[in-house]
């Protein structure tokens, strides 16, 4: 990097070994560089797409962190006013060429200048993620928004709201097919949802916990509860629930566990759990959002077999119903070329 070079005298030398032992979600978010800076070694780390979150992003250099047991330096294109305070009062390592350096354990902080302009990310719609995890569960390639209206148990307003903003936000295409709206893409569907995870809200408002004997038999297990049934991670000791409503509980419910015999956590949900689901559990992608900011490696490898699990089973669905619909177009042609025979 010649702008190390030119700003301070430190030579950056380059190595060919790669990095092992690497997440996915690592992976595909970021491409890693291992890096001499003088004598000392380092990792480059470059996002792939728009840099996350701060606590998502934090956990993400812890990861990355424990596979290489050396500095990482985030290397950036460009950074807000806002990016650059928070990545200094975390004391994260970056980079913008020819503009910033924050080399903190190398005592190192050069600004020349940064990018004043600071663009405020628009909040999803609950309705509209609703619809999104919809779209990818029903193989991401097009959806009537009308159907999942009725799925979701969403008003024609709420769903046309939440399809325009899909829309706006560059998550899903749309078209018209006389009457009907079409949501479609190209992208499978887990790009998509990779592409797509920066916007997504962690479904879980709040948790409190309600004595055991209160709960409803027709709640979904959540949290660790349902991934230790997606996953082989172990049950927790507190069974865990999700739900859209809590005010049922109000004369009962604890803001802190007070007894785990006798209670069990109960998350309040931004959108009903129930319209992901058709199992006992909640909705594997909306779990996936809930515990992503758990650095447990534990939580972390669980919830990558769980969706490496669910991709496959959406990639061989999709497949199926293509193979199906080459059959049946394959067969409405031979019928036509049979009658064209028969009337010749």
């Amino acid at each position: 990097m010649e702008y190390l070079r030119r700003v301070l005298g430190i030579k950056v030398r380059y190595e060919n070994e790669t990095v092992d032992h690497l997440p996915n979600f690592i992976r595909t978010r970021y491409t890693l560089q291992r890096v001499y800076l003088d004598a000392q070694k380092a990792v480059f780390l470059y996002p792939k797409s728009e840099l996350e979150q701060i606590v998502t992003l934090k956990k993400h250099l812890e990861r990355v962190q424990k596979s290489v047991d050396c500095p990482v330096i985030l290397v950036l294109e460009k950074i807000t006013i806002r990016q650059k305070e928070y990545l200094l009062r975390d004391k994260i390592a970056f980079i913008v060429d020819g503009k910033q350096i924050y080399l903190p354990f190398m005592a190192v902080y050069l600004q020349e200048r940064c990018d004043a302009k600071k663009i405020d990310r628009e909040e999803i719609l609950p309705s509209a993620q609703m619809l999104f995890l919809r779209f990818i569960y029903e193989g991401a390639k097009e959806m009537s928004t009308s159907q999942a209206a009725k799925d979701l148990g969403l008003t024609p307003t709420s769903i046309s709201r939440a399809s325009k903003q899909l829309e706006e936000m560059k998550i899903l295409r749309a078209r018209k097919v006389g009457v009907q709206k079409i949501l479609f893409s190209d992208a499978s569907p887990q790009e998509l949802f990779d592409r797509a995870e920066k916007f997504l809200l962690n479904p879980v408002k709040r948790t409190v916990y309600v004595p055991k004997k209160m709960i409803e038999e027709k709640l979904l297990e959540s949290g660790y509860s349902a991934l230790s049934e997606y996953s082989m991670l172990n049950a927790p000791g507190v069974a865990c629930y999700a739900s859209d409503k809590i005010s049922q509980w109000n004369r009962c419910m604890t803001n802190d566990l007070q007894d785990s015999d006798s209670q069990v956590a109960v998350e309040m949900w931004r959108y009903d759990p129930q319209k992901l689901s058709n199992t006992k559990m909640v909705d594997k992608l909306s779990l996936a959002l809930s515990l992503r900011e758990d650095t447990d490696e534990r939580v972390e490898e669980a919830v990558e077999e769980m969706l490496n699990t669910l991709w496959r089973k959406i990639d061989g669905n999709r497949n199926g119903k293509a193979l199906r619909n080459g059959l049946r177009g394959t067969k409405v042609n031979m019928r036509l070329l049979e009658e064209q025979r028969v009337t010749s």
